[in-house]
């Protein structure tokens, strides 16, 4: 169910996770540039082409409640998760609801989970939706619970993080593998998860119509994914968002300021819908900022994509994302600067 557990646990839990984070990080920013130094079009990569293809039903879906096949089914469509998870997950947590303990039909079991999803109280607030469209959003009903189950899945990275997604629906491994397991009986078997947690294959090109000399800054930036984010870090085994921005420039001999907070006035504005590759993108995100203080920064690589060093708890810490989002401020072009002019072609002679 989703955000099941018990509060002691989980502040024990907690302090394992920080107590290991001691031991590993230090282990990972040593070995990065082996693990992760492959360059733009390095092996690690994982295909996330197809991860929202919906399978055929196999002989064993003919057990799930046809009202329940029909909106695992509508669901996955609408959603882009497979139905067969969202089966796998129905089957595993209430039966397709279908089972009579407590919680499912009405009520809360032992957790406060309820309805054929098992969603606690406060995620079914968050993430609820109205699949019926009857104005109500119900946690009991299978037509809304089923795809808030989607919607919650899609949060928690579904269907390019599978097997982290699910395991935010319920925190065990051995969770994740039963639901798994089912949502291959349903299909007969031939079904595989996808789980992206660090660069995709398909992100790995460069810029067709770039100059060569932004693609060498592109370049150096793509083959920082998969390192680690460390605020205040300076590579070259872990960088934060300005750090990584300003080192992809020095590869070609021009030096940018260092934090966000000055790289955002050093650029020639320019306008939304305008941004070439090698643009830097500006965000209202972080403490301290503003629409006229942006506190967070990424370098556009094309098709509304963006290469950036995001956080340490992001997945991937540095990665490429898409940058048209709520919280975009604006973009800027330090390669329009007239003293970035000169200074390439002092470099183009000598």
């Amino acid at each position: 169910m989703s955000r099941r557990g018990v509060l002691i646990a989980g502040a024990l839990g907690a302090a394992a996770v920080m107590f290991a984070g001691l031991i590993v990080v230090p282990v990972l920013l040593g070995a990065s540039r082996f693990m992760f130094g492959g360059g733009v079009a390095g092996g690690n990569c994982v295909t996330v082409a197809g991860a929202d293809a919906q399978p055929a039903a196999a002989t064993d879906a003919k057990a799930i409640p046809a009202n329940y096949l029909q909106l695992y089914k509508t669901a996955g469509e609408k959603s882009g998760i497979p139905w067969n998870v969202l089966a796998g997950i129905g089957k595993v947590e209430t039966s397709h609801g279908t089972s009579n303990l407590p919680g499912v039909k009405s009520g809360e079991n032992y957790a406060g989970a309820g309805g054929p999803m098992q969603f606690l109280q406060p995620t079914w607030d968050e993430f609820a939706v109205d699949g019926n469209k009857d104005g109500k959003k119900d946690r009991y009903n299978p037509e809304d619970a089923i795809p808030s189950a989607a919607a919650y899945l899609k949060h928690n990275g579904a269907p390019r993080r599978m097997r982290t997604a699910i395991f935010q629906y319920n925190h065990s491994w051995d969770y994740v593998n039963l639901v798994l397991d089912w949502a291959k009986r349903y299909v007969g078997g031939d079904f595989k998860v996808v789980q992206a947690n660090g660069i995709v294959c398909e992100d790995n090109d460069l810029p067709a119509g770039a100059s060569g000399l932004v693609k060498r800054i592109i370049s150096f930036a793509m083959a920082q994914r998969g390192k680690p984010y460390v605020f205040g870090a300076n590579g070259p085994d872990a960088w934060d968002c300005s750090s990584l921005i300003q080192a992809a420039y020095r590869t070609v001999g021009l030096d940018i300021p260092r934090t966000t907070f000055q790289q955002w006035p050093y650029g020639v504005k320019v306008s939304k819908g305008k941004e070439q590759p090698g643009d830097l993108v500006f965000f209202d995100s972080g403490p301290g900022t503003s629409a006229n203080n942006p506190g967070h920064v990424g370098m556009v690589i094309g098709k509304g994509k963006m290469i950036v060093a995001s956080c340490s708890t992001c997945v991937p810490a540095i990665g490429v994302k898409p940058y048209k989002r709520s919280d975009w401020v604006g973009t800027t072009r330090p390669l329009a600067r007239p003293d970035l002019k000169k200074k390439l072609n002092e470099l183009a002679a000598e």
